[in-house]
């Protein structure tokens, strides 16, 4: 398998120039924001090193750490790494749990995310002139508008729906002949709910890119299968530039390929701090080497991961392959002493024969004493002792919860809450 390439010399890159050129990308990411912004110029002095130590890539590890709360505490415009004037366009990420970050972009940095974005669609499959449906939303949250200028760049006929009003979606869909789908894994399964109550079918849709919500291998194949097509897991945040930008799996669907050229990538224990070996499960960091406004230096992500290989790809493709995001370090449930993520509840209730695709995890504490209901759609025949025993034998102990009628829990039009924290 030989895939649709957007950069093909630099996606095919060999590694040892690969590796070159990350070095010398480094050295000048170092240098930039230590000339440029005094916040990390104060971080960087008081770790004993500057741009003068970056000598080779293995010296990132010299480099401080840093997270989403040096970006919260700079709100709005401190960390920026370059004049106001320079700047063209800002994203957001939601700030529900806090102080939002804002990610600013200049003429490059925009060129660089649309690059990012291109490769993306194009290792999917898309050619030039394809019909592509957006239904991220085109605000502050950075899915519509990285999705659009990867588009652009990429050549493809654009369709910006946004998210919301299901019918229309379909509509558009079926008449504009769209052959590529994006948006959140959670919208194409409301989309998949609306098409049968429509007695609609979308012959000409043939890929699907969803990112921003962690899902199981058994979700992505009932979404692939309700729509008839070939699903890919993209990965980006607010703090690497937005959608796209960190990568996604090929056809070969055998972790995400990440944009080195671009970014250098550690996991690492998220305790110690300290690199895990290929293989392990670990918190992914991140270093931005190309963006000008915001560079990331060592950002730790919380996203938790592990570097599956550094070989070539059967696609062509010679940057290092991630798995799929699991979850997040936060995200982490704690229940009758036992640890579990959402995505595992989701994977076990998925293979249960009869259960549908919508569900809810309610964490209730009582004077401090945690307990969780798992909530669930189904058909008739499952029953809730067969919900409580597949659980059982995943989490280890039996959660509360409810079996409802397909239909029965609510719906949203954008991105799904799974989890709900409730207090008594």
């Amino acid at each position: 398998m030989k895939g649709n390439y957007y950069n093909e010399s630099m996606e095919t890159v060999p590694r040892r120039e690969l590796e070159e050129l990350q070095k010398k990308r480094l050295q000048a990411v170092v240098d930039h924001v230590y000339r440029s912004n005094r916040i990390y110029r104060d971080l960087f002095d008081a770790h004993g090193v500057g741009p003068d130590d970056i000598k080779s890539l293995e010296d990132v590890r010299k480099l401080p750490m840093t997270n989403k709360e040096i970006l919260r505490e700079s709100y709005p415009l401190a960390l920026f790494c370059v004049p106001r004037d320079k700047i063209r366009e800002m994203h957001m990420s939601s700030g529900s749990t806090g102080t939002p970050v804002i990610m600013p972009y200049t003429p490059a940095d925009l060129e660089q995310w649309a690059e990012c974005m291109a490769r993306c669609y194009c290792m999917a499959g898309a050619s030039q002139g394809d019909a592509v449906q957006i239904t991220p939303l085109f605000g502050l949250f950075n899915g519509g508008f990285g999705m659009y200028h990867g588009a652009r760049a990429a050549g493809l006929f654009i369709i910006p729906a946004g998210p919301g009003n299901t019918q229309r979606q379909v509509r558009l869909a079926r008449d504009l002949k769209a052959r590529i789908l994006t948006g959140v894994v959670s919208y194409g399964l409301r989309i998949i709910e609306v098409m049968e109550e429509m007695g609609e079918s979308l012959p000409d849709l043939e890929i699907g890119i969803f990112g921003a919500e962690a899902f199981s291998e058994s979700m992505k194949k009932r979404v692939s299968e309700g729509l008839g097509i070939e699903v890919f897991d993209i990965y980006g945040m607010t703090e690497t530039g937005g959608v796209g930008t960190l990568g996604q799996d090929c056809s070969a669907h055998d972790g995400l390929h990440v944009w080195e050229d671009h970014y250098i990538l550690e996991v690492i224990d998220p305790r110690t701090g300290e690199e895990v070996e290929d293989g392990q499960v670990g918190e992914l960091v991140v270093t931005a080497l190309t963006r000008e406004a915001l560079p990331v230096i060592r950002f730790r992500t919380a996203d938790l991961t592990k570097v599956i290989s550094r070989e070539k790809c059967e696609c062509g493709r010679t940057h290092l392959r991630i798995a799929p995001i699991t979850g997040r370090i936060d995200d982490m449930i704690i229940v009758k002493g036992v640890n579990f993520f959402p995505k595992q509840v989701e994977q076990t209730l998925m293979g249960i024969p009869g259960v549908g695709s919508n569900y809810q995890i309610i964490v209730e504490e009582i004077d401090g004493v945690k307990d969780v209901r798992v909530n669930v759609e189904a058909g008739p025949e499952v029953t809730g002792f067969m919900v409580e025993k597949a659980l059982k034998e995943t989490l280890g102990f039996s959660p509360k919860g409810d079996v409802y009628p397909i239909g029965g829990l609510p719906r949203t039009e954008g991105k799904a809450q799974r989890v709900f924290h409730k207090k008594a």
